[in-house]
């Protein structure tokens, strides 16, 4: 629905009750206690309105009850009485695991990455014109120690 649509229809049921308002007096006293009987027979007949608030509960991988979500009871989830699901050792374990394969794997790349920077520097000095007797004096031995 459109805003003025609906801004009709609150003005239009406004009206209906200011009229109603104003001839309530002129109404019999039978007609007023029917009136009254009916609107009190309405009322418990009318089901509670329910109002859904969105609720934010971060939980941890393992960490909620069983069966629930959030830690809200799910409707649909087995209820466990010893409070253990069968998989639940696994929720804890997978994302340690990834956690350690990542880890384990963004070390061994930055070592490849170093180990090939090194190669390449080796190939760069072994490559370039270095006269031999640079190769024959301590300093240059002592050098090419402390560079590695």
């Amino acid at each position: 629905m459109n805003s003025t649509l609906e801004t009709r229809e609150i003005e239009f049921a406004h009206a209906v009750r200011r009229a109603l308002d104003e001839s309530v007096a002129e109404l019999p006293a039978p007609a007023l206690e029917r009136l009254a009987a009916a609107r009190a027979a309405a009322l418990a007949r009318k089901k509670p309105e329910t109002v859904e608030v969105p609720v934010f509960a971060p939980v941890l991988a393992g960490a909620s009850a069983a069966g629930s979500i959030g830690g809200m009871e799910s409707p649909s989830a087995p209820h466990h009485r010893s409070g253990r699901r069968p998989l639940r050792g696994l929720s804890l374990v997978l994302p340690l695991a990834a956690l350690v394969i990542a880890l384990i794997g963004v070390a061994s790349w930055e070592d490849q990455r170093r180990i090939d920077e090194n190669a390449d520097i080796d190939a760069a000095m072994l490559s370039d014109d270095v006269p031999l007797s640079a190769y024959l004096d301590h300093g240059f031995h002592a050098y090419l120690s402390h560079s590695r």
